[in-house]
């Protein structure tokens, strides 16, 4: 189907999705996931988590504030406008838990890495939509 413009060009009404993008939320949608389960046990005291983050000497308060931020990182990869913030925010996260694993127990560095690898490339290519929003809030 096509729409007449004011100079008398047809263009497409709806443009098809390409496949980088769709593949770009699909790996959102599965962070998120990833950043709500990691915030889940976090955010409700469960005790494994208390106890590590008694071992990083964070405390319970280090461990909901560290929960709460991957919560709202979850929510964020979600929101088209704010998503490359997200990504870019949950690298830094991502680069403080990768290290904070790689000291304590290296044996299970896989998941931290590859998650934050999975989360560089969401930054990577959703630079560009953080550009525009930064751009969007100096403008008031």
């Amino acid at each position: 189907m096509t729409t007449a413009s004011a100079h008398g060009t047809t263009t497409p009404s709806r443009r098809r999705p390409v496949a980088g993008t769709v593949a770009l939320w699909v790996l959102q949608v599965l962070l998120a996931g990833v950043f709500v389960m990691a915030a889940l046990p976090k955010v409700s005291g469960d005790p494994i988590a208390v106890a590590g983050f008694e071992l990083l000497g964070l405390g319970v308060p280090g461990m909901i504030v560290v929960g709460w931020l991957e919560l709202a990182g979850a929510v964020a990869l979600l929101v088209p406008r704010l998503c490359g913030l997200a990504a870019t925010c949950q690298v830094a996260l991502m680069i403080g838990a990768v290290s904070v694993t790689a000291v304590l127990i290296p044996e299970m560095i896989a998941f931290p890495a590859v998650t934050l690898v999975a989360v560089c490339v969401v930054a990577w290519f959703r630079r560009h939509d953080t550009a525009a929003l930064f751009r969007a809030l100096r403008r008031g």
